[in-house]
């Protein structure tokens, strides 16, 4: 679910095109956007606090005798949607595989590239103190 939510709705839409259609879904829960509360923790481990709050998209679809839910970040309908519908059909034994080779793991991948990335560029840019004080 992790990954159908870091997902964005294009990627997830485009991918589930190329398949066969899956089976109409029956929606239990229409998406709806709302409000909630982002817990912190001074200095990771420390007291905890409001930080504040975030967009929240849910969403609830039965696909067969599988009921799928998605919570995603903003407010994003379709999006919710298809994760909840991504969510029921990955609970069928029969879809399972091919949802897994054609959608997961690709979105596993090029999402562990980005981070990869990203922490190429962080590490760049880290400056060593002890080097520099070292070097007066």
């Amino acid at each position: 679910m992790a990954i159908l939510a870091r997902a964005s709705a294009e990627e997830l839409s485009a991918r589930l095109a190329a398949l066969d259609p899956l089976p109409e879904a029956e929606t239990l829960r229409a998406p709806e956007t709302g409000l909630v509360m982002v817990r912190g923790r001074a200095g990771g481990d420390g007291d905890a606090f409001n930080l504040g709050e975030m967009t929240v998209t849910r969403c609830a679809v039965r696909l067969g005798a599988h009921i799928g839910h998605a919570y995603i970040a903003g407010r994003d309908h379709s999006k919710a949607r298809l994760a909840a519908l991504l969510d029921a059909a990955l609970q069928d034994q029969a879809l399972q595989p091919a949802l897994l080779q054609s959608i997961i793991e690709p979105l596993a991948s090029a999402q562990q590239a980005a981070r990869a990335t990203e922490a190429r560029k962080a590490a760049a840019t880290r400056v060593d103190f002890f080097t520099m004080a070292t070097m007066r």
